[in-house]
Parts: structure tokens; C-alpha cells; sequence
């Protein structure tokens, strides 16, 4: 049996998945329920319209704003329960019939079905304005828009059948990470267990801390010079061995692979079934990996700490654990939202503009293709992503304000280096969170109306008008370009040199 530890890939849908309906109402809130507002927008709609009252009059009716009684008609906004009953009160029907999951009306669910595309990723990749759904429209003229919207995404899904599906698994995987604000308590009670079992009292976990850890899990560890070159470690768990790389590469933390490696012995992972398999085991093998050093209830006395006092610092986090700058922003996330009440996006972008990694559940707008996949996808020049490599001081870090269609972000970056070169890694947060943070101060700005291409995806026109057809740039195109995904219970790895290096090392 092998176990292959892959690099850390974490990363945020831009949007939520459409939650499912439910139509039974009781004791929760709908709006914890799943519940589908666009639906349950139409039937309030339609039954007014049946009793021939007015906005104004239901809104009356149940002491609300008529714009509140629009909202929840539109599908933006869910009504608590206590509201949903005065709503179905003043429409003399029943909560219930308020919650069927079906359109009242054929025409009705054509506007939902519409609705629903306006809010979706192939509408936001392409740019297109969203317009009001209304009466005014025919029903020629929805059917048109939804044919077309289901024909773009169809195309999409068949372009993306083969090589794309890391990105969708990736994308999927992102969305359940947002669902939970990156928060997973069953891996932070085992790492608070497995630091409570050798005796850590608080502070960084040494390499001697995490070598005690594997000798208690029962495993060896071995620096070999021959490792098959498609790996990090290999854990032989017949003889409890775990072979790792004489030679540490200069930007990665020699603990990392060690508990990389045992992570999956914790986590009680089997081989994995298919691609989002082996995606969702490397985030969960990485969280624990981040939980154990920086254990939750050390970094969040430290965050609290400086969140009371408005000067939180991912340099200060990454100081305190004498972890990377990148760890210390993925423990961040960890915790921001589920521990600090502070909603946060996190990007790792090349330094050609490349996402290699994002998560966001503060509804900042990341770049993506029509099926909702962001990795891969270039980052707006104005971004604070991008901004941070033109910055002459590489020491100190990069804050900046940036201005979007979405709202106004505040991000720190900082720029880090490895073998495909440099990359940015930054964390940013909503202009109304930002006074928790050291370096709210910056008078840095940038205005981003991404995804307009005239924002930065076109040449201005005096530079395009003057070179336009007059130059012809040889692309770095990137190996893994033409490339078939790797396949395989663990992508890219060859099993039979595994097994050839476990045979050779194995104890008689």
C-alpha cells in the first residue's frame, strides 16, 4: 500500500451552489433550510396577483417596506419564518403552499429558469448584463435567452469533458470548503489530540515535536536519496516507514512532509475512487498539516489578541508558528470566518497573472470560465495580486484598496519564490472589515471593472493602434499545456516505480 503526498490546493467557488428546495416548513428558519428564494419569490407573486392586490397593499398588510416585499418576491432576499407566516397570513394560504418546490405557473418557471442563468457563472465569464425579468417579455423571447445560455454551457461542458476535469472536481470542492467557511472541526480535534498526546504546551512545533508524533503513530523515518522522483514521501505501511528526501527544497518546510505523510493515516483515507477523491484527501491532508502547526487554540489567542487590538498581521502569525507566509494564510482562512467573524479571500497567483489557488467566501468575484472553474483563470492588473510585483521593496508587505463591480476589497500581498518562479500570496477582506487589520491605513488604490475587458483584457487604444498587426511574441507556452491529465489511483504517479523503491528498501 502506497501514500503519496501531493502539494496543498485550496480554493473558493465564486458562487454558491443553487441550494435545494424544501417544503417543510416547522421550527428552522427557511433561510437555514435551503431554501429556494426564486421559487418562493414567484408563488408570493402569483398568489397576490390571484387576490388582485397590490405591492403596496400586501406590504401594508404585513408592516413591511413594499421594496423589502419586492426583494422577496425577486428571489434576493429570504424571508424568516415569523415573516413567511404573516406573508401567507395576508395571502389567506398556508406556509406550506408558500414552499412547493414547483412553479406556479408555466410562465413563472420560465422566469426562474432564466433568473437562474443571469446568476450563474456562464453569464458572469462572458460579461453580460443582467436585465429585469418581467412581465414586458415574451415568452419567445426567455425560451430564446435560455437556449442559447444551456447551448454556451453545453459547448462548455463538452470542450471541458477531458482535460478539465481537475478543474471542475477543484471547482465543486471549493464550493463545500465556502459552505463551511474552510472550517473543519474534526480535524482540528485531531490535531489538538495527536499535540496533547506528546506533550506540546504551546508555542511552534518543533521538527523533534513532529518526529515524536510519527514514532506515536508508529512509523520511522528514513532519508533516502532515491525517492521516485514523482513524490514527496512514501509510506510503506506494512513496516511503518515513511522515506522522505535527503535534499529539502530551499522553500518548503522540512516538518510539512512529515506530517503530510501521517496526515492521511489520520485522516483513515483509502485509495482514491476518482480525481475529486484524491482533491478532497490533499485539502483535508494539508488542513491537519496546518492545524498542527498552528494549533487553534494558540494562533486563535494570538488573533484575538490582535483583532482586539485592530492590528492582525499575517507576518506576526507567520513569525510566532516560524511557518511560510503561505501557510500562515491558509491557517487564516481557516479560522477567520468560522472563529473571528470575518469573511475573507485568499490568492496564489503567478507571476504571469495565473490563479494557481483561490478561496473566497466574501463574495469578492474571482475570474472563471462558464463552469464556475477559477484556477488557471488571469487576475485583473489592478488586482492587489498583481500590483504587489511591481513593487520596488520585496521585504515588507504590499497593502492596497482596490475598487470592483463587487464592492471595495482591502488585501495584503506578499511575494514568495519557487522553482516555476514567483508568485503573490494574498489575503484580502470586505472594506467594512478591514479595522481589524494592521496596514488599513495604506493610501494605496486601484479601481478593477473586471470582467470588462476595457478594465484591462484590451490594449488601450493609442498602444493597439500602433502596434496592433506589428508585433509577433513567442509564447512561454507551459509544458503541461498539450498535456493528457495524469491518470491513475494517484494522478501522475508511476506505481511500479514505487513499488520498485519499496521492494529495494523494504527490511529483510
Amino acid at each position: 500500500m502506497v501514500t503519496v503526498d501531493p502539494s496543498f490546493s485550496s480554493a473558493a467557488a465564486p458562487t454558491r451552489p443553487a441550494p435545494a428546495p424544501t417544503s417543510t416548513p416547522g421550527a428552522a428558519d427557511p433561510g437555514e433550510t435551503g431554501l429556494d428564494a426564486l421559487t418562493l419569490g414567484r408563488r408570493i407573486r402569483d398568489r397576490r396577483h390571484r387576490l388582485g392586490l397590490t405591492l403596496d397593499t400586501l406590504a401594508a398588510a404585513v408592516d413591511r417596506a413594499p421594496s423589502q416585499i419586492s426583494m422577496i418576491e425577486n428571489g434576493k432576499r429570504e424571508p424568516r419564518l415569523s415573516m413567511l407566516r404573516l406573508i401567507a397570513a395576508a395571502l389567506d394560504t398556508s406556509v406550506d403552499e408558500l414552499l412547493r418546490t414547483d412553479a406556479p405557473t408555466p410562465r413563472a418557471a420560465l422566469e426562474i429558469a432564466v433568473e437562474r442563468a443571469q446568476r450563474g457563472p456562464v453569464f458572469t465569464a462572458l460579461g453580460l448584463p443582467r436585465f429585469r425579468v418581467g412581465p414586458g417579455q415574451p415568452d419567445e423571447t426567455l425560451q430564446t435567452i435560455l437556449t442559447l445560455h444551456n447551448e454556451i454551457e453545453r459547448l462548455h461542458r463538452e470542450r471541458a469533458a477531458t482535460p478539465e476535469e481537475a478543474r471542475r472536481a477543484n471547482a465543486q470542492l471549493r464550493a463545500e470548503m465556502r459552505e463551511r467557511d474552510n472550517y473543519f472541526p474534526d480535524l482540528e480535534a485531531q490535531a489538538l489530540e495527536l499535540l496533547t498526546a506528546v506533550g506540546h504546551s504551546g508555542g511552534p512545533v518543533s521538527h523533534q515535536v513532529v518526529a515524536d508524533m510519527a514514532a506515536h503513530l508508529g512509523f520511522s523515518l528514513h532519508y533516502v536519496g532515491d525517492l521516485p522522483h514523482s513524490t514527496r514521501s512514501v509510506t510503506d505501511k506494512r513496516n511503518g516507514r515513511i522515506y522522505l528526501p535527503t535534499e529539502q527544497s530551499a522553500s518548503r518546510d522540512s516538518r510539512s512532509p512529515i506530517l503530510q505523510a501521517f496526515a492521511s493515516h489520520l485522516c483513515g483515507h483509502s485509495e482514491p475512487e476518482s480525481y475529486a477523491d484524491f482533491l478532497r484527501q490533499r485539502v483535508e491532508t494539508n488542513y491537519l498539516t496546518a492545524a498542527i502547526l498552528l494549533p487553534e487554540t494558540d494562533t486563535l489567542r494570538l488573533l484575538n489578541d490582535a483583532k482586539a487590538a485592530r492590528r492582525i498581521s499575517l507576518e506576526d502569525l507567520r513569525d510566532a508558528f516560524s511557518v511560510s507566509y503561505e501557510t500562515a494564510a491558509h491557517r487564516f482562512t481557516n479560522l477567520a470566518t468560522a472563529r473571528l467573524g470575518i469573511p475573507v479571500h485568499f490568492m496564489k497567483v503567478h507571476e504571469s497573472g495565473t490563479i494557481i489557488k483561490a478561496y473566497e467566501n466574501d463574495d469578492v468575484q474571482f475570474p472563471s470560465d462558464a463552469l464556475g472553474a477559477v484556477e488557471g483563470s488571469t487576475v485583473c492588473r489592478s488586482w492587489t495580486a498583481r500590483t504587489v510585483f511591481d513593487v520596488p521593496d520585496r521585504f515588507s508587505p504590499w497593502y492596497q484598496y482596490t475598487d470592483t463591480p463587487s464592492g471595495t476589497f482591502w488585501c495584503t500581498s506578499r511575494i514568495e519564490k519557487a522553482k516555476e518562479g514567483d508568485y503573490s500570496v494574498s489575503v484580502g477582506v470586505p472594506f467594512t472589515h478591514v479595522n481589524w487589520f494592521r496596514g488599513r491605513e495604506t493610501t494605496n488604490r486601484a479601481v478593477s471593472s473586471c470582467p470588462d475587458e476595457s478594465c484591462c483584457r484590451r490594449a488601450p487604444d493609442t498602444l493597439s493602434g500602433r502596434w496592433e498587426g506589428q508585433s509577433w511574441p513567442v509564447a512561454r507556452t507551459p509544458t503541461s499545456l498539450l498535456a493528457a491529465l495524469p491518470t491513475g489511483t494517484f494522478p501522475g504517479v508511476d506505481p511500479t516505480e514505487v513499488y520498485e523503491f519499496l521492494e529495494a528498501h523494504s527490511p529483510a
